[in-house]
């Protein structure tokens, strides 16, 4: 036994891989706990709240949802509800268990507020996926992040993605397809249209042939061009896709400043960046596709959002519904409480000053 064997375990408690899983497997003894929910709800949750909104014909209790990666199967929609999401999208999910085999594969770049991840999509596959949200008490809003197979050619991708759609398609409340997996030594960002169209037209045909209609959105990367965010555009423009969730994590490096050194050191090996440096970013993408699309399709926000400002900014560039994932790591339910009592309080602002009557001015005597 080496000495690196021996302090492995200790590197593990001190690492952000471990906070990761404490704070999920917190979560999960939460809602095992009778009247606990109830509790998460009064703590959580504004009386009065007034943040709900329909968006594709799906309610919504706020506008900020838990963005797909923290529950990747399922385990936690229930107490995510109760903590104030609006909605979970649960994944990625891939046809079968995949386990992330790169450890440490989670670094927190505090000095610019963002998240290095270096690891292969986990997941227990679509089955396991299935029991777990069978299990769900609550009404929340439930998407399912669709990602095929890491051991699936490009080629047979369309076949993974069918095959989950048609799984999952009484449990879910809408699918995000993502096209933007880029945390893996392969990554798998088509770009090309009759590439994403042999992956889209299958899951159209069959949801034809249903008595339901659950909605699809796209799920794309901050590193495309602008040229290839206007096809992505156009392709929801031109097919019967719902609507786009901009966007997933970066593989650049850029407004990566305070954290520099840390990254030099870590090495330049392959990792997606999430956090605050997207946020510019992601608030132009939306703004694009929102022009481009003349405002007609629903825009899920993510990137950088860490404050109740960077949802109003994100809503203000055109997106229905925002999601957060790398500022849940970092602050936990206490900031999107606080994030949340913001918005309400906003809205409540707002709300006053379009009620308050015009004064119409005195005459000057």
């Amino acid at each position: 036994m080496n000495f690196n064997s021996i302090i492995k375990p200790f590197r593990y408690l001190c690492s952000a891989d471990f906070a990761f899983d404490r704070s999920h497997l917190w979560w999960r003894v939460m809602g095992k706990i009778p009247g606990m929910r109830l509790l998460l709800r009064r703590r959580y949750i504004p009386k009065k709240n007034h943040l709900g909104r329909d968006v594709f014909g799906i309610h919504f209790a706020s506008p900020v949802g838990l963005a797909a990666g923290y529950d990747r199967d399922g385990k936690l929609i229930d107490t995510m509800g109760d903590i104030g999401f609006g909605f979970v999208e649960v994944g990625s999910i891939t046809p079968h268990a995949q386990l992330n085999t790169i450890q440490p594969s989670i670094f927190k770049l505090k000095g610019d507020h963002a998240i290095l991840y270096r690891s292969e999509t986990e997941s227990e596959g679509v089955e396991q996926v299935i029991r777990n949200i069978k299990r769900r008490q609550s009404r929340t809003v439930v998407g399912c992040n669709l990602l095929k197979s890491v051991l699936t050619p490009a080629d047979e991708a369309p076949k993974d993605y069918l095959r989950m759609f048609r799984s999952l398609y009484q449990w879910a409340d809408y699918f995000t397809i993502n096209l933007c997996d880029n945390t893996t030594a392969h990554p798998y960002i088509p770009t090309e249209r009759e590439e994403i169209l042999r992956i889209l037209n299958p899951l159209f045909e069959f949801r034809r042939g249903q008595n339901n209609y659950i909605p699809i959105l796209m799920k794309i990367s901050p590193d495309l061009s602008d040229e290839q965010i206007d096809l992505m555009c156009d392709i929801m423009i031109e097919t019967p896709l719902d609507g786009i969730v901009a966007c997933g994590g970066s593989i650049t490096r850029q407004n990566i400043e305070a954290s520099a050194t840390q990254l030099h050191k870590l090495g330049r090996s392959a990792g997606i960046i999430s956090g605050a440096p997207l946020r510019e970013r992601a608030l132009e993408v939306v703004r694009r596709i929102y022009r481009r699309s003349q405002g007609y399709y629903p825009i899920i926000g993510c990137g950088g959002i860490s404050t109740a400002e960077d949802v109003h900014n994100m809503l203000e560039a055109g997106a229905s519904l925002v999601q957060i994932g790398s500022e849940f790591l970092y602050g936990g339910a206490s900031s999107l409480r606080v994030m949340t009592q913001e918005l309400e309080h906003q809205f409540q602002l707002l709300n006053e000053a379009d009620q308050a009557p015009e004064q119409t001015p005195t005459p000057d005597k």
